[in-house]
């Protein structure tokens, strides 16, 4: 059996890593010139923001269900209409990586998300 104290240090080791990869992954957005922060849970805001156009969920896992992370990605967007979902992943020493909808990267392939085209 699982002990209490083991499942409460698993998930505070979780929130971590996920804070980190946040912090990780808006340190990569400014080094590309966009003004990104964390984003605060309390606010209901995404993962990172400030980068336009684009709801961002951040997700670092070896293991991970896109279908699931695309689904919430999307369901936050629509509630917040901050931009077309999109979720940024990486696995443990891998590379970043981002899964958009294809019409939502065509939209701002286009630069239809952002006004110009």
């Amino acid at each position: 059996m699982i002990k209490q104290e083991d499942i409460r240090k698993r998930g505070k080791a979780a929130r971590n890593k996920g804070a980190n990869a946040e912090r990780e992954l808006a340190s990569i957005i400014r080094e590309h010139g966009y003004d990104v922060h964390r984003g605060k849970v309390f606010y209901h805001e995404s993962d990172v923001v400030g980068l336009p156009g684009i709801h961002v969920e951040c997700k670092r896992v070896e293991h991970l269900n896109l279908e699931k992370a695309m689904q919430q990605a999307v369901a936050e967007a629509d509630k917040r209409k901050d931009g077309a979902p999109a979720v940024f992943h990486r696995k443990d020493r891998g590379e970043w990586l981002v899964t958009l909808r294809i019409d939502d990267f065509f939209t701002l392939y286009r630069g239809e998300a952002n006004g110009s085209r």
